[in-house]
């Protein structure tokens, strides 16, 4: 393949940290790592507002997002999308901003 564009098959995935999360991209196995690795890197860029797309499904991904967003000490708040925002196939994660006293280091 060309130096411009990525290997597919070393796994490796480019994605912009841009406060949006489409999870339909990643393999469901994943969802677990791959959530708490985003929310780091949104709030070192401190976007402390995460639009986590899950999609609505059966909601087993939606349970697993809400799971790990619950075991992080520094998401402050979350709730599934408005009317606008993607309802239930959509959740939104408030994060404290880095250095927040109480909040663990990033």
């Amino acid at each position: 393949m060309s130096d411009n564009h990525p290997d597919p098959i070393d796994g490796a995935v480019e994605y912009p940290v841009d406060g949006v999360l489409d999870l339909h991209v990643f393999p469901p196995s994943d969802v677990s790592d791959l959530v708490p690795e985003y929310l780091r890197a949104c709030r070192e860029k401190e976007i402390l507002t995460v639009r986590i797309i899950h999609g609505k499904g059966t909601g087993t991904l939606r349970r697993i997002v809400h799971s790990v967003l619950e075991s992080i000490p520094w998401v402050n708040n979350y709730h599934l999308g408005g009317h606008g925002s993607g309802t239930w196939g959509v959740t939104i994660a408030y994060l404290d901003p880095p250095g927040k006293k109480g909040s663990h280091p990033s």
